[in-house]
């Protein structure tokens, strides 16, 4: 263990000190998250379509899915972690776990909507995590088999090749992505929020999937993005990426864990943003009254 960069807030490393995993570990923990993420990605691929077999419920709202897809993938994920890292606790969307001893946090399917309905904007995401920081992570999309990921202070690749964000400067310019909460009321604030966006960008885009939006900042395919309410299992792989190439992020805090970076765009909020237009993003955010949605 060697002192490191700390956690700011946002659940990625940042600029205080702290101890973490040496670069050889942080390399090994990169390792197994890409693995196992690439295998459950590649077991999705030989599962039934949930519409076909009617294997699908809801949790928080009518609209907020899960099939069984999801809970079979957070399994052979929480399996596999067991043979490769035994003894490291898993926090994961379907099976929950202690937050605040997890070292690995797991989303087996992000974008299940899409999913559900055919459409190829979905993926795994598996991070390797101490005290609530991502250490480690891969976000791997089944419909593509795309990698990405990263390691703290290592940098972030897709299928091996590094990543940068984009060199914008001009807010106007910029493009944009954002997601809806499954909450029919706080929709209509978010919607409020982005038509008020919209005049003073270039474009918006809605995936509807968290962890690729953040890797497409990391890519250099978006240059901003701004979501109320996602969760830790969301971001804790993909915030790291987009982090590792170059973007200004801040996330929702790790359950049970105090935000420090300010909430006065919303307690809840995540943000990852070109550094040329990050905080040109962050004031207009305050102008479309993200504190409210």
């Amino acid at each position: 263990m060697v002192p490191r960069s700390a956690p700011d807030g946002a659940g990625v490393p940042g600029t205080d000190t702290t101890t973490l995993p040496d670069a050889t570990e942080l390399a090994e923990l990169r390792r197994v998250a890409e693995l196992v993420a690439g295998e459950a990605a590649a077991h999705l691929r030989t599962l039934p379509a949930p519409r076909e077999t009617g294997a699908v419920g809801t949790k928080s709202t009518p609209t907020d899915v899960v099939t069984e897809s999801d809970r079979a993938l957070e399994r052979l994920v929480r399996d596999r972690l067991a043979e490769l890292r035994p003894g490291e606790p898993v926090f994961g969307e379907e099976a929950a776990g202690d937050a605040g001893a997890a070292r690995w946090v797991v989303d087996p399917i992000d974008g299940t909507v899409n999913y559900l309905y055919g459409l190829p904007w979905y993926a795994v995401s598996v991070a390797a995590v101490q005290d609530g920081v991502s250490l480690a992570g891969a976000v791997v999309e089944p419909a593509s088999g795309r990698v990405w990921s990263a390691a703290a202070g290592a940098g972030a690749t897709c299928d091996g090749v590094p990543l940068r964000v984009t060199t914008e400067t001009d807010l106007a310019q910029s493009l944009v992505a954002c997601g809806f909460s499954y909450d029919a009321r706080r929709r209509e604030r978010q919607a409020a929020m982005m038509a008020a966006l919209l005049p003073k960008v270039r474009d918006l885009r809605r995936t509807g999937s968290a962890a690729l939006d953040l890797c497409g900042i990391a890519a250099g395919q978006l240059d901003a993005y701004v979501e109320h309410g996602i969760n830790w299992w969301d971001w804790a792989a993909a915030a790291l990426v987009a982090r590792e190439a170059g973007a200004v992020v801040r996330v929702r805090p790790a359950p049970g864990r105090p935000r420090t970076d300010g909430d006065e765009l919303g307690e809840d909020v995540t943000i990852a943003a070109a550094p040329g237009v990050a905080a040109a993003f962050e004031e207009l955010l305050r102008e479309a009254g993200a504190a409210d949605v």
